[in-house]
């Protein structure tokens, strides 16, 4: 983005006329800086359905590639357990499998946070009320 400012301050004629002819119109350079731009882009490149190694780079999101995007399988809710499969609302990606944080005292309010024996997980806390 490329962001311009200009100042008017009275200019003779004769300046003006100098000025109208050594302006370049912004048409002119969206062929050659854009164009390199577009063309120069190496991340791009770079998606994991042409690289798959690329996932198990460090810093990498996860270690599958599903549509072109490194993800986690075992916490991710567009794709737990496996690409593609998504997960309710209401449900969280815990280890790979969709389940209900809100009622789950296995996972109550978040992944592996148990309630106490006796307990009982409600609207994602336990024992609440």
């Amino acid at each position: 983005m490329a962001l311009t400012t200009s100042l008017a301050f009275p200019v003779s004629s004769a300046e003006s006329d100098e000025r109208s002819t050594a302006t370049v119109a912004p048409s002119s350079l969206s062929g050659g800086i854009y164009s390199l731009l577009r063309q120069h882009n190496p991340r791009g490149s770079m998606t994991c359905d042409k690289l798959p190694r690329v996932c198990r780079a460090r810093g990498s999101a996860g270690l599958h590639c599903c549509r072109k995007q490194c993800v986690n399988v075992m916490t991710d809710n567009q794709n737990c357990g496996q690409c593609g499969k998504k997960c309710w609302f209401d449900q969280a990606c815990c280890g790979g499998s969709c389940v209900n944080v809100m009622h789950d005292p296995k996972n109550c309010g978040g992944c592996n946070k148990r309630c106490k024996k006796g307990c009982f997980c409600q609207f994602g806390m336990c024992s609440y009320a």
